[in-house]
This record gives C-alpha cells, structure tokens and sequence, in this order.
C-alpha cells in the first residue's frame, strides 16, 4: 500500500505539511494525491473512534452473522445491497467460513437491535439464519487502543 494511504490510515488530522515532511515530498503533491485518491474512490471517507464510555454513549452495537442463500445472476450482492439500506447497519461484508455475510449494526438499545434482526434482517428473502453477538466492550478499533492504560510489549509478539 502507498506510503500516504498509510500515513492517513493511521491519523487522517495529519496535516499536508506534515504529511509532506515525513514522505519527503512537496506539499502541493500531497495535496494532489489526496484529492486523486478521493476522486477515484479510493479514499472513500474520513471517520473517529470513539472511546464510547468516555463519550457517555449508550449506543448498542452488533455483530450479526448472516447465512444466505444466493441469488441467481447476483449472487450475495443483492441480499448485501437490501442490508446496506437500513439506517441501524453501518457495515456488510462477505465472508468465507460458516456464514455469508457479517453485518455491523448499531442501535439506542438491545431490543433495538433485537427487534432490526427479527424483523427486518430476518425477513429479507434469501437470509436463511442468523448470528448476533453484542459487542460488550472494545479494546482497540482500527489499530487504536482504547483504553490508553494498556501497557505494550515493546518485545512484540512471539510464536513458535
């Protein structure tokens, strides 16, 4: 992956003469190349992690796995862009392994969501079952760390 794409991964507030002094490159070339990116679609968007309970968040979230059945001359994709509609979704995937489609769902409360896979998810033709697993607590988001107390390992990780 380009060394900018990285860069803005890991902080998207770097600013271009900052951006410009770690890459080696001019300013206005930094400025350039974002605004290609954004322009092919390859930046898409800009977001925040949020540490929820520092945030007062009461915000339930849901990691719901779904096993579908795919449709003729679209396969998973037309069962994904129904999902994708709904304002309680914030993520659809595919994936391999037991199930199709892993869904990021969030709402005010868990009968929310409860009632989202129930009655909305649930019924979507093609969605033969499905998973919930509530999310209780987050640890690290997008290689962020949570909670700032965590002591690393400068060691790093080590494996047989």
């Amino acid at each position: 992956m380009d060394s900018l794409l990285e860069l803005l991964k890991q902080n998207a507030r770097f600013t271009n003469q900052q951006l410009s002094s770690m890459l080696g490159i001019s300013e206005d070339d930094v400025a350039r190349k974002i605004k290609e990116y954004e322009n092919k679609g390859i930046i898409m968007g800009y977001s925040v992690i949020l540490n929820e309970e520092l945030a007062c968040s009461n915000t339930v979230t849901a990691f719901i796995q779904l096993k579908v059945t795919p449709q003729k001359d679209s396969g998973f994709d037309e069962v994904a862009n129904k999902i994708m509609q709904y304002e309680e979704v914030e993520g659809v995937t595919l994936m391999s392994g037991a199930y199709d489609l892993a869904v990021t769902a969030s709402g005010a409360d868990l009968r929310t969501i409860a009632l989202f896979v129930a009655q909305k998810l649930s019924t979507i033709e093609g969605v033969v079952s499905t998973s919930t697993h509530f999310v209780l607590k987050r640890y690290k988001e997008k290689g962020i760390f949570i909670n700032k107390d965590v002591q690393t390992d400068e060691r790093g990780m080590v494996s047989p």
